[in-house]
């Protein structure tokens, strides 16, 4: 049974600091691209960053550009999102999830987000002003 969990979430101040993770089990980690999206209240969801299965290929929305970094530790399991000088407008539910491909990211992986099988159940992000 696949298990895909997120952690690292919480109340930070503007220009602040959080770090994700997104811990997967019962998958062969290194045989996914892993995706953070966030939703905010009233929005759709969004695509903010992709990484590939080796974590030589990385995508960025440009909203979190230069901000957030995305890394993967296959031998942990464990994807992570360091986000840096944090805004209100990141304020979201964050969620990590996970497709079987050996393709490299881009734009495109951060739209259609009914391709990704694996999902986990979100952590929540609040930046104060």
């Amino acid at each position: 049974q696949v298990q895909v969990v997120e952690s690292g979430g919480g109340l930070v101040q503007v220009g602040g600091s959080l770090r994700l993770s997104c811990t997967a089990s019962g998958l062969t980690f290194g045989d996914y691209a892993m995706v953070w999206f966030r939703q905010a209240p009233g929005k759709e969801r969004e695509g903010v960053s992709c990484i590939n299965w080796n974590g030589r290929s990385t995508y960025y929305t440009a909203s979190v550009r230069g901000r957030f970094t995305i890394s993967r530790d296959n031998a942990k399991n464990t994807l992570y999102l360091q986000m840096n000088s944090l805004k209100p407008e990141d304020t979201a539910m964050y969620y990590c999830a996970a497709v079987q491909t050996r393709a490299f990211c881009a734009g495109s992986s951060l739209s259609g987000s009914s391709r990704y099988t694996y999902w986990g159940q979100g952590t929540q992000v609040t930046v104060s002003s």
